[in-house]
């Protein structure tokens, strides 16, 4: 049992269901990006406590980071996806994955569809999706981190609906998602911007006069990002669902 720990919200409570549910069969996996919040190491002990177990961190022996892989490739994204996704995700993972081993994914109750691809993408592969099966969301998720007292990550608090690499190249026609990654981390902005004009591609598309037209992110207009925070909640099945864990104690550094 490999679970995919990936230090967002849906992953964690995926992991703790599946723990509660296999014990000690679970093997817990992060993958490091090398680029994701500094925030990170935090919540990694917090869940670990929570689990009663280890997370494993895997990393690529080939790069540090995402703008190793880009500098690398030439390439940051196209609507076939990114090689950060490749070299940082899928080969460190895959190292740790043998035939007829079940993997734990944090795939939540809106993401079926995201699942059914993956399935027709990987027919020799086994996933379980502890959200999907209890029918949770991923504002759920959200909530039950909190009911059991774990301080959420960063960029979550800071109004980002994932936990993912900062300035994710994927993060494709989302204005709004770029212009929190200037507010929060200019300088990752800034070298996302440069990237763009180096390698000649633009991340966003935006609609003027009816047509759909290219912006690079230097030509992202001023202000704040537009759009509701991501809502916490936690209604009654999934206050059931968190009770229901095995009660640890979280110790949160200053």
């Amino acid at each position: 049992m490999i679970a995919r720990f990936s230090c967002g919200a849906a992953s964690a409570v995926a992991t703790k269901l599946a723990i509660e549910k296999y014990g000690d069969a679970v093997e817990i996996y992060y993958t490091d990006t090398g680029s994701e919040n500094d925030d990170n190491p935090r919540f990694i002990r917090d869940c670990e406590s929570w689990f009663g177990k280890r997370v494993n961190v895997l990393k690529s022996e080939k790069f540090d980071n995402v703008d190793e892989v880009f500098e690398a490739r030439k390439f940051l994204v196209n609507h076939m996806g990114a090689p950060c996704t490749s070299e940082m995700k899928r080969i460190p993972g895959d190292a740790v994955w043998r035939v007829g081993d079940v993997e734990i994914y944090g795939y939540h109750s809106a993401e079926r569809h995201r699942v059914a691809r993956w399935q027709a993408q990987n027919t020799e592969r086994i996933i379980e999706c502890p959200l999907i099966d209890r029918e949770l969301s991923k504002e759920d998720a959200l909530g039950m981190l909190d009911r059991v007292g774990i301080i959420l990550p960063l960029m979550y608090r800071q109004g980002f609906k994932n936990n993912n690499c900062i300035g994710c190249v994927k993060a494709r026609d989302n204005i709004s998602y770029w212009k929190r990654v200037r507010k929060h981390y200019p300088e990752v902005f800034k070298r996302r911007a440069a990237q763009e004009r180096k390698f000649s591609v633009a991340i966003n598309r935006i609609t003027r006069n009816g047509v759909r037209a290219e912006i690079y992110l230097d030509e992202i207009e001023e202000g704040d990002p537009k759009g509701e925070d991501f809502a916490v909640t936690c209604g009654l099945f999934c206050m059931s669902e968190a009770d229901q864990f095995s009660p640890q104690n979280i110790c949160h550094e200053s």
